[in-house]
């Protein structure tokens, strides 16, 4: 599979990253009912979408 076929880019990139980013505004939306919570949302959405920033990189010299 090579980096710039658009099922690459879809499976890899896009649905992962949308995932991080529900994590993230889930995180948002319990900081903003002042729940502490929301915090350990935030981090981990942020750390999965640097994971799939990382994942892009690392496959993008393989390809």
């Amino acid at each position: 599979m090579n980096a710039t076929d658009p099922q690459f880019l879809y499976m890899i990139l896009i649905l992962p990253s949308l995932f991080g980013l529900t994590l993230v505004g889930e995180g948002l939306n319990k900081i903003l009912k002042s729940e502490q919570a929301g915090w350990l949302s935030i981090v981990f959405g942020a750390v999965f979408i640097l994971v799939v920033v990382f994942a892009y990189i690392f496959l993008a010299d393989i390809g």
